[in-house]
């Protein structure tokens, strides 16, 4: 088993818990998809695989598709990728992904939360070094795991993992399109996608003080604005 399964299967962060803001956090994604790309999942590669997460997740398909035809409408919000870094509590590195249309209000929140909670905010680059930013698509298959990998290790490809009925491909993120257009080619069906930001290097606490630097990076997740939060403690 590789380092991307070792950390997918150690993170005890919670991450899209509550169903009604994965839902949310799932609009925002199709409105920046469709504002980029435009609203046929057919010609919108990026749209493609967000239905694909929203479908993964059980959003009802009245649900996604009001929020393609209202990203369509040219008053809807206008949604922004900020990424922030940072270290909490005995120097965990933190990074923090947000969807925002309100700069100011997003840049507020997070400053806040370190703050509060005995972290600090860094600038650019700060952090980012520690992470290797991977892509993975979730998929059904009969194929063989060595079999398959052999087949898409031309294509980024690095690292297959089976998890339970499913198979996990794991990418560096550059990858995500080429990868895409390959399984869509092979009329494999693709569940979900996703990005991951992995730590080279994990930082060992104690309970407690796990506890603590657990309470800033809960305290994160639960910003309307934040999309995902990474982190180097094992």
């Amino acid at each position: 088993m590789g380092r991307a399964f070792e950390f997918r299967k150690a993170r005890k962060m919670k991450r899209w818990s509550a169903m009604a803001k994965t839902f949310t956090r799932i609009v925002k994604d199709i409105v920046m998809a469709v504002k980029d790309g435009g609203p046929s999942p057919e010609s919108n590669s990026k749209l493609r695989a967000i239905i694909q997460n929203a479908k993964a997740a059980n959003m009802p398909k009245d649900n996604i598709e009001r929020a393609i035809k209202k990203a369509s409408e040219k008053s809807s919000e206008n949604y922004k990728e900020i990424l922030f870094e940072g270290y909490g509590p005995y120097g965990i590195a933190i990074i923090v992904e947000t969807t925002s249309d309100n700069n100011n209000r997003t840049v507020a929140n997070i400053r806040s939360y370190f703050n509060k909670y005995n972290g600090n905010l860094g600038t650019a680059g700060s952090v980012e070094f520690m992470f290797d930013r991977l892509c993975h698509f979730k998929i059904e298959t009969d194929l063989d795991i060595e079999e398959l990998e052999l087949d898409l290790i031309d294509f980024g490809v690095d690292e297959v993992i089976r998890e339970e009925n499913e198979i996990l491909l794991y990418s560096p993120f550059e990858n995500y399109g080429l990868i895409q257009k390959e399984l869509e080619r092979r009329k494999t069906e693709i569940i979900s996608s996703d990005f991951e930001r992995i730590p080279k290097q994990l930082k060992i606490l104690n309970e407690d003080k796990k506890e603590e630097v657990n309470i800033l990076i809960e305290k994160i997740m639960e910003d309307d604005d934040v999309q995902n939060v990474f982190h180097n403690m094992e």
